[in-house]
């Protein structure tokens, strides 16, 4: 029996668990299920019931909660060894006073930089926040003032509940960023492309333009970088985004595809808009459930 979750892909049973947390029904008909299908959306207390009471979940999102956030992300870069922008994460702006030699002053807005651990000193860097999608809360810090408004950002954000951010090397990529989804055993890959030289974020909601033919082997690279990848961790349902680093001098690419982020729930324009979306993943799950 195929217990279907998720909205629009239709199971031998079907549950709405949208808004909020399972009870005993849904533990009871996840007990009696083969297989369980979840919505990408899903909450953790939903995943979790269901990967403890069944043999057989789709999506897999192991990773997703157990590295959660840009945060979580970046140790699972580190962890698994893959090849992806030098990155320091801190919970709090104390924590990264802390540690680094970094001389702050939060009344007087005052202070120096000396170093950080893997050299950025020197501007411009990425500073992230460890929430947000589309190139939210995503800054590229080009001067000491920059910094500071963005340290000011994480403290008043701290003071809501809201923590962590990051600080990352700035990678020069020509204004693109490779997206490559994988559903199931399907893998599609595409560029989005920044024409605006004043934009930093190279995604959609930033007016960036897809660009699925240009430079096939560098898409064939990180297709394959995600393949392996998901072999590692199990993930068969994301968006990775890839940058690739331009050389200005030479006006070549290095041929090395950097991981950058995850996105467990990410934008369909890419891929043809909802309906194809919808399209493509139903297939896939079905191709799931009878391969098992």
């Amino acid at each position: 029996m195929i217990l279907s979750f998720h909205p629009i892909f239709e199971g031998d049973k079907n549950i709405l668990c949208a808004g909020r947390d399972p009870g005993k029904d849904d533990l009871a008909a996840i007990k009696a299920a083969d297989a369980v299908i979840l919505p990408q959306g899903c909450r953790q207390t939903l995943y979790d019931m269901a990967r403890e009471n069944c043999p057989h979940v789709f999506p897999n999102y192991d990773a997703e909660f157990k590295y959660p956030g840009k945060i979580g992300q970046a140790h699972l870069f580190q962890k698994t060894n893959v090849p992806h922008p030098k990155t320091e994460t801190y919970l709090t702006v104390d924590d990264f006073t802390q540690v680094s030699s970094f001389k702050f002053q939060v009344s007087s807005f005052k202070f120096q930089v000396s170093s950080f651990k893997f050299q950025v000193s020197s501007f411009p860097f990425v500073f992230k926040f460890d929430w947000g999608g589309e190139g939210d809360n995503v800054f590229l810090i080009k001067s000491h003032g920059e910094f500071q408004e963005v340290l000011q950002k994480a403290i008043l954000f701290e003071k809501t509940g809201q923590k962590g951010f990051l600080i990352q090397e700035y990678i020069p990529s020509k204004n693109r960023t490779l997206r490559v989804v994988i559903m199931g055993e399907k893998i599609i890959s595409y560029w989005r492309v920044q024409e605006g030289a004043e934009c930093f974020c190279a995604n959609l909601a930033h007016g960036a333009v897809i660009d699925a033919e240009s430079d096939p082997d560098l898409q064939a690279e990180a297709v394959r970088s995600v393949r392996h990848f998901c072999k590692k961790t199990g993930i068969n349902l994301a968006g990775f985004d890839f940058l690739f680093s331009h050389d200005s001098e030479s006006g070549t690419d290095v041929n090395i595809p950097l991981f950058l982020e995850i996105n467990y729930f990410f934008g369909r324009r890419g891929l043809g808009g909802s309906e194809k979306f919808y399209e493509l993943l139903i297939t896939e799950i079905k191709k799931w459930t009878e391969n098992l």
